[in-house]
């Protein structure tokens, strides 16, 4: 349980020594800070002067005694890494202290700068305040476990106005996490704008309605749906996330997926016809004509991505590209004999593939779901492994940089527990405690995975996804993602440990987590899903959803066989993506 005196910080850093006692920092109060930290320097000073009522003084480092918190640089650290030590007045302790702070570079800075939040209690989350400013005496020594830090904010099936997406930003940042891989597009919606393809929003950003629930009872609820990010929306968000310590990775899905472009350019598709934005969820046998004219078409459209997101990393999707409609199709089935292809299922990799080298011929390296793996795809690619661990261990010892993204833990649209008024129960049950006991790095991968320290190859990290079928608006995101992003990142970032449910460990987070953690979501107003079950308000009574069976699901398959659309013409779900029907119904 919470030891006496313990801020309770999640993620829990490697190291906490309290020593009793508190500083309080006082208006006027100097922050200091080499040039190299000064973008988290500058963001902690901002969001502390505003929840506490402060004028805090940027200073060149070294301006005399006094109240001061500095941030200076130390190569001794690990990457990533940071040391904390705030202290007392050595002459007059009631006259205040001083706040230290050596970071290893600038992304420890902004770990360290998000500690010291957390340490200043929830009213450091409120956005105006008079309380005083008060630190507990600490001494902290941190790093983070993993380099990637990731979550999946879905954008596409359900549209995110820009300060929502800001907003998700602030709660990953608060939490560590270091990556936001936004899914801009899909069939259900296109929501990045590019100009030389207007349609693209003109068009596919809008459809007539929505499936409520599972499509199994025809559901719709009549409400047109839509919206899209300008290039300078994107800039925004991207340059706002990099002031957090966030690389934005956006992502193009190709070549299925694909429906609200081929609404928007018919010539795209393999029917050639020209249909609505799709309305209904699963997974779509509409996928792009894997031809030249394809291939240019989306080469312009990562040009004008590249250009507006400044990361090392571009996503093309790559997952769930069912080839019923290529080999129908004696043009595309000739397609594939002519490029020297066995089988046209094969266009699928191969196309992925040319993408991928376009973005790597500018200087970026690609991330595709572990269904694009082939052996075409170049080495550079990052590949995220969702349909299990299976693809993670076959991709390492491949060559491949992996992350590790299982559906079967780490989905977290998928249901959060057996309460009978759950929410649109779907997918896989996956508790706080589930998620907790996850572990990206299970002993039985350790041979596949055993250059580790080397390039390529490496596990870089693991990433929860939060798909937005069933989550309409940010307060139902809220209340599907947290608190059980909290568990995920504690995971990320802190020591391996033994998190099982019942452990010691895991006990010891579910007491941090209500005590202190939930304290700081409630002061920034996070309506997440209170550890008992919803609030009344958080239910959608009448709204069915489709729940799934971990156990006997993967008693059939393993954790190999589950999720994705299969060749032998079954069709597995994606997060909670029911199954399609063989022929799937196209919107009018």
């Amino acid at each position: 349980m919470q030891r006496p005196g313990d801020p309770g910080l999640v993620p829990e850093p490697a190291s906490t020594q309290v020593s009793g006692g508190s500083v309080l920092l006082e208006d006027g109060a100097r922050v200091e800070s080499d040039p190299v930290l000064r973008p988290a320097a500058r963001w902690w000073r901002r969001v502390t002067e505003e929840a506490f009522g402060l004028d805090l003084v940027p200073a060149a480092p070294g301006r005399g005694p006094g109240n001061c918190v500095r941030f200076d640089l130390a190569p001794d650290l690990p990457a990533g890494g940071y040391r904390i030590e705030v202290r007392p007045a050595e002459r007059r302790p009631e006259a205040g202290g001083s706040v230290r702070v050596r970071a290893a570079d600038l992304a420890g800075a902004h770990a360290a700068a998000q500690t010291l939040r957390q340490l200043a209690g929830p009213d450091a989350y409120r956005r105006s305040g008079t309380r005083p400013l008060v630190l507990p005496v600490v001494h902290i020594e941190d790093r983070p476990r993993f380099e990637w830090r990731g979550v999946l904010l879905d954008v596409a099936r359900h549209f995110l106005p820009k300060h929502d997406v800001l907003r998700f930003i602030d709660l990953a940042a608060a939490h560590r996490l270091n990556v936001l891989q936004l899914h801009l597009t899909d069939d259900q919606g296109w929501r990045v704008q590019i100009h030389r393809y207007p349609e693209l929003t003109r068009t596919g950003a809008w459809r007539r309605e929505s499936t409520v629930g599972t499509w199994r009872t025809g559901s719709r609820d009549g409400r047109p749906h839509g919206g899209f990010y300008t290039q300078d929306d994107l800039r925004e968000i991207v340059g706002y996330a990099r002031d957090r310590g966030i690389t934005v990775v956006p992502e193009i899905d190709v070549p299925g997926h694909v429906e609200a472009a081929v609404a928007a350019y018919p010539e795209l598709g393999t029917r050639k016809d020209r249909s609505a934005v799709r309305t209904t969820w699963g997974i779509s046998q509409d996928v792009l004509d894997p031809s030249e004219g394809s291939l240019a078409f989306f080469r312009h459209v990562l040009d004008e991505v590249l250009d507006v997101f400044d990361t090392p990393w571009i996503a093309l999707g790559g997952d769930e590209v069912p080839p019923t409609l290529w080999r129908e199709s004696p043009s595309i089935v000739e397609r594939a004999r002519s490029l020297g292809l066995a089988d046209v299922a094969q266009l699928h990799g191969w196309f992925v593939a040319r993408l991928a080298e376009h973005v790597s011929a500018a200087g970026r390296r690609a991330v595709v779901w572990d269904e694009a793996v082939s052996p075409m795809l170049p080495r550079d690619v990052i590949v995220t492994s969702w349909r299990g661990y299976a693809q993670g261990a076959a991709a390492l010892a491949a060559g491949y940089d992996v992350v590790m993204a299982p559906e079967q833990a780490v989905y977290l649209d998928h249901r959060a527990g057996e309460h009978p008024a759950e929410p649109i129960p779907v997918g896989f049950l996956r508790t706080v405690e589930d998620v907790y006991a996850f572990e990206p790095l299970p002993a039985a991968l350790t041979p596949a995975s055993a250059n580790l320290a080397g390039v390529p190859g490496r596990l870089l990290g693991t990433q929860a996804q939060v798909w937005t079928e069933h989550l309409d608006s940010a307060r139902r995101v809220d209340y599907a993602t947290f608190p059980r992003l909290a568990a995920f990142a504690e995971v990320a970032w802190s020591p391996r440990a033994d998190r099982t449910q019942g452990s010691a460990a895991s006990k010891e987070f579910l007491d941090r987590l209500e005590r202190r953690h939930l304290p700081r979501l409630d002061a920034y107003g996070v309506e997440y899903r209170p550890l008992a079950g919803p609030h009344p308000w958080q239910t959608r009574p009448g709204v069915e959803g489709y729940p799934r069976d971990l156990a006997a699901e993967t008693a059939v398959g393993g954790w190999a066989g589950i999720g994705g659309w299969r060749e032998d013409g079954g069709v597995e779900n994606l997060p909670t993506e029911e199954p399609a029907p063989a022929d799937p119904e196209r919107d009018a």
